[in-house]
């Protein structure tokens, strides 16, 4: 397969490492990454280094690589790839024939928020793959309900397609396979984050929406120092049971199993770089000669949540490419694909 020219939407936590990833990746060329003020584009490839180096330690809490913060709202782009704009995604979209996939690493503390992005590359008739890391179960229906127009547009949508929901997903769809009947599908999930805090409070928001009491509403109005006092309050390790997590659509669209059978739930800690707890999967069911059994998936403690979030994301990238490139469009799930290295 020849390289793969992709764009990153978003350069916080996320799209920062998954253009530091990239360059272990066999076959991708990043040409083109953006945040709120700012866009960097060379259709030759972009200088990974160069963009990281002038930008590190300069992200905003909702992403920001491009374009460096100086004051109140006066932005100044740090990168000598980079330039300053209003319309960052539209100025994206506007090269998007030269873009053989996006990687929509965008906060969505919006229920429709990247179902409206994709709108409007099918609306520009751009032809390629879309894909994102989204959370949310309630956003697969969203996206399904535009599959038509992704198919008319020759867009190949990859949904889903971090960690969880992503990476974990696609590991309980191959554990179900020993099984004729799945009983429950449990994600449990560790994260350590004490030197990538600055780069992922947009994650730690989001996840903070999942909390008792809290929702995507609320958690969207939540200033970094409320934000700084609920960490506190949990002295910086935060449970989450029962969380909203796309897993389950994705796994009931793929026909695994029932959504209400699945279960994800985790651990962050803010203060270590070490995982609270080891991140699995575990899926119960029903042999074809009747036994009962459990399949576990275990990931290594040592895997980051970056390597573990942007390392399937860019696989499952890969994936779509060579989807869509057969004539393959519409909406997948991380559960209607393996990722590739």
């Amino acid at each position: 397969m020849h390289d793969i020219r992709f764009a990153v939407l978003g350069t916080g936590g996320i799209g920062r490492r998954a253009l530091d990833v990239s360059r272990e990746k066999p076959g991708l060329l990043p040409v083109a990454a953006c945040d709120r003020n700012g866009i960097a584009i060379d259709h030759d490839g972009l200088d990974v280094d160069e963009l990281l180096a002038a930008t590190e330690g300069n992200v905003a809490s909702d992403g920001g690589v491009a374009v460096k913060q100086h004051g109140a709202g006066a932005g100044v782009v740090a990168s000598a790839q980079a330039r300053s704009t209003e319309t960052p995604i539209e100025d994206i979209i506007a090269e998007s024939d030269a873009i053989d996939a996006v990687l929509i690493a965008l906060p969505n503390l919006e229920h429709d928020f990247i179902p409206r992005v994709a709108e409007r590359f099918t609306g520009a008739g751009y032809e390629g793959v879309l894909v994102d890391v989204l959370k949310r179960s309630r956003v697969i229906g969203m996206l399904d309900g535009r599959a038509d127009s992704f198919e008319e547009s020759g867009i190949t949508f990859v949904c889903g397609a971090g960690a969880t929901p992503g990476f974990l997903t696609g590991a309980a769809a191959l554990a179900a396979q020993s099984f004729v009947e799945i009983e429950s599908v449990e994600i449990h999930w560790g994260v350590g984050l004490k030197s990538g805090y600055e780069d992922n409070r947009g994650t730690v928001r989001e996840d903070i929406a999942h909390l008792p009491g809290y929702d995507i509403e609320t958690a969207r109005e939540l200033t970094d120092e409320v934000i700084e006092e609920i960490v506190d309050e949990h002295d910086g390790v935060i449970e989450f049971e029962e969380m909203e997590h796309a897993d389950d659509v994705l796994l009931e669209r793929a026909g695994i199993c029932d959504a209400d059978d699945v279960s994800v739930g985790g651990i962050l800690d803010v203060r270590s770089d070490e995982k609270p707890t080891t991140t699995t999967v575990s899926v119960t069911g029903r042999t074809f000669d009747g036994e009962h059994a459990t399949n576990t998936f275990e990931l290594g403690d040592e895997t980051s949540m970056a390597a573990n979030v942007n390392g399937p994301a860019l696989g499952y990238l890969k994936a779509g490419v060579r989807r869509n490139r057969a004539g393959e469009y519409g909406v997948f799930g991380p559960a209607d694909l393996m990722p590739e290295f």
